[in-house]
């Protein structure tokens, strides 16, 4: 990039499960050593539990911490801010409509040039697009995970959400090629459980 390249002011939203904050704040990283503003947006709890980073990037890397509301249905935790559930899960649904306040206000009074978000987060756009701000989506996971778990539920009419953990033991409908690439039912339980109990990390 030219030294006279104009600085941009980039925000990032991860989801909040640690196995997605490291990755966006790795990436955070990278995008700090060109010089560019990061806000690293993420709940209190979860910003105070993150690696400290050298002092050379203070003046590019900023933590916005944001204080997701209470949410009806949750239960209370001293874990920060609670849990990763599977994005279909009634509990993750109204954790993803609670934060869309404070991300619209962060966006209309920080006016940053662009926005990264995480998959739980695909309401991005369309609250970016009432400030003209552009997005981006980063994934974690490999083309391979993504075009075995399809879309967000609503992102795509023309896939059908699979509801038992038996539809994920065999190829997708939309996978037009054969394959056999699929979880094993003892595999797809344990992810099941583990988000009906609210496992997983924070």
């Amino acid at each position: 990039m030219a030294e006279n390249s104009k600085k941009l002011h980039i925000a990032v939203f991860p989801w909040l499960a640690f196995g997605h904050m490291i990755p966006y704040l790795e990436l955070s990283k990278l995008i700090a050593q060109k010089g560019h503003k990061i806000s690293f947006i993420s709940t209190p709890r979860n910003i105070d539990r993150l690696p400290q980073l050298p002092p050379n990037f203070a003046p590019f890397l900023n933590f916005v911490k944001i204080p997701l509301p209470h949410v009806e249905k949750l239960p209370k935790t001293q874990k920060p801010l609670l849990i990763y559930l599977m994005s279909k899960s009634s509990t993750s649904k109204l954790l993803k409509m609670d934060s869309k306040e404070p991300i619209a206000k962060f966006l209309q009074d920080s006016a940053p040039d662009f926005i990264i978000f995480d998959f739980a987060s695909y309401w991005i756009p369309s609250i970016a697009s009432k400030f003209n701000i552009p997005t981006g989506y980063f994934s974690i996971f490999i083309a391979a995970v993504l075009g075995f778990t399809g879309p967000e539920p609503g992102l795509n009419n023309d896939y059908e959400i699979r509801k038992t953990p038996e539809e994920y033991t065999v190829p997708p409908k939309w996978v037009p090629f054969e394959t056999t690439v699929a979880f094993k039912l003892f595999e797809v339980l344990r992810i099941f459980e583990a988000s009906m109990k609210g496992e997983e990390f924070l």
